[in-house]
């Protein structure tokens, strides 16, 4: 596993995790999965469980804001681990 954190959010990606390309974000119990984008971005991933059950808004936002914050760093993570796209 893979990870990095920036302003209390863990950003973990897996190996043995699949495409899309993603990240799971985490901060104060509440978990979201973000799809790293071709273009650069980040976006909440589509699949029922991107974010985790009774989650806090305000955490969402924060998660959502780092990550794209972030992104090129996430991205290079992911292909760390899994290799190119």
């Amino acid at each position: 596993m893979g990870s990095k954190t920036y302003e209390g959010v863990r950003f973990s990606v897996y190996p043995n995790d699949h495409l899309p390309p993603h990240v799971h974000g985490s901060t104060g119990g509440t978990r979201v999965i973000l799809d790293l984008m071709p273009d650069g971005t980040v976006a909440r991933s589509k699949r029922i469980d991107a974010v985790s059950k009774k989650a806090k808004r305000n955490a969402v936002a924060k998660i959502e804001r780092v990550a794209a914050e972030n992104a090129a760093e996430l991205t290079a993570l992911w292909e760390k681990i899994h290799g190119d796209r």
